[in-house]
């Protein structure tokens, strides 16, 4: 059963984001061995220099890196990666696995984005949408892909 890891910024503050993770946690588990690892996010001053704001992306950066297990296959969620569809997302995860990925690790920065130090440990850069979402939405969003991904991959109702 293969791995994954999502690391993420910051805590679930709403009840309901709480519940769809948790659902979404029951249900992968039937797929994978999921594990969730956040770290707090870091505070931004307001108006901070650019200075500063690249003092705090970088503290954070290290911090997720941090959180990141040793040789796992890194998908990073970059507005700037390629955007894929939920389809495509199952057949790259198949992929992955036939390649011999045993342990996929989901990486979400926090509200004012990352260092590139993350991207370059980025195996995979994905573009979740053009959309802007919050971190914590997009948190319960990429549960429900990945959980979608493996009943694709399976040929299991739920994706029509």
């Amino acid at each position: 059963m293969i791995r994954i890891t999502l690391a993420c910024a910051g805590k679930l503050k709403e009840n309901y984001l709480r519940e769809a993770e948790q659902e979404f946690t029951k249900r992968l588990g039937a797929y994978c061995q999921l594990e969730i690892r956040c770290i707090n996010e870091e505070k931004m001053p307001d108006n901070p220099s650019p200075a500063v704001k690249e003092q705090v992306l970088a503290r954070e950066t290290d911090r997720i890196l941090k959180l990141i297990p040793e040789h796992s296959f890194v998908v990073l969620l970059d507005l700037k990666g390629k955007e894929i569809s939920s389809p495509q997302l199952a057949e790259k995860m198949e992929q992955w696995m036939v390649e011999g990925v045993s342990h996929l690790t989901f990486v979400i920065g926090g509200p004012f984005g990352y260092t590139d130090a993350l991207r370059k440990r980025a195996d995979f850069r994905w573009s979740f949408s053009p959309l802007t979402f919050t971190h914590q939405m997009i948190r319960v969003l990429l549960l429900e892909q990945i959980y979608r991904a493996f009943k694709i991959m399976r040929k299991e109702k739920y994706h029509h």
